[in-house]
């Protein structure tokens, strides 16, 4: 098996159940031109997040790791008119950008962009009383992911979904290198998911042009 043969699947893939669409083409263009990191979900995984939402009935999403607002869209497209997505983005530079995408893709109504570290931006939804979310996606940094774990479940009705990704980084979870903080912190974050009394879970492993990697999907318990 080899990283050619994922692209090509990927391709496929996408051929049959991603069509083409410039608005999401022009997201991809605005992180190159922006020199922004070129790590955001692909294409069949946004469609997945998509997916998800619809089959929840998802009206509240809140969102950690803005970028420039490709999966952002694709989770916003589930969304009725009246649904809301909260999306959580350390860098202003990137909020900006992420702003103008999603008001090209005429989202800018029903999607919030809060800028700030997510370990103070989720406390102060706590604060201002957010109605609970139906899904919670985290993409964030991931040394803090299992902060995150114990600040979003709190956020997320029983039954809601909360999904995060890159959570096996090419095997390195298995046995992090000194200082791989990333690989660590998702290390911890797959043992406290497992052992979470109030979610059942599951990591699931992929492949693709994207990669090695895992997307961890847990339910919220009553």
């Amino acid at each position: 098996m080899t990283q050619d043969l994922f692209n090509k699947v990927d391709h496929y893939i996408d051929s049959l159940f991603v069509p083409d669409d410039s608005i999401l083409t022009d997201v991809l263009d605005s992180t190159r031109n922006a020199d922004m990191p070129q790590i955001q979900v692909s294409a069949s995984q946004g469609k997945f997040l998509y997916l998800l939402a619809k089959l929840i009935n998802a009206k509240r999403i809140l969102e950690l790791g803005t970028l420039a607002g490709y999966s952002s869209i694709w989770m916003a497209r589930a969304l009725s008119a009246e649904g809301r997505l909260l999306t959580l983005e350390y860098s202003e530079k990137h909020a900006k950008v992420a702003r103008s995408n999603l008001q090209r893709a005429g989202l800018e109504d029903r999607v919030e962009v809060m800028v700030g570290p997510a370990l103070e931006t989720l406390p102060q939804l706590a604060a201002r009383g957010e109605a609970p979310f139906d899904m919670v996606f985290i993409d964030a940094d991931k040394n803090n992911y299992p902060a995150y774990l114990d600040l979003v479940v709190k956020l997320t009705r029983p039954g809601g979904l909360v999904l995060a990704d890159n959570v096996v980084r090419a095997g390195s979870v298995l046995a992090p290198d000194k200082g791989d903080t990333a690989a660590e912190g998702a290390r911890l974050f797959n043992e406290k998911l497992a052992n979470h009394p109030r979610l059942e879970a599951v990591v699931l492993q992929l492949v693709g042009e994207k990669g090695h990697d895992g997307l961890a999907i847990a339910r919220v318990k009553a």
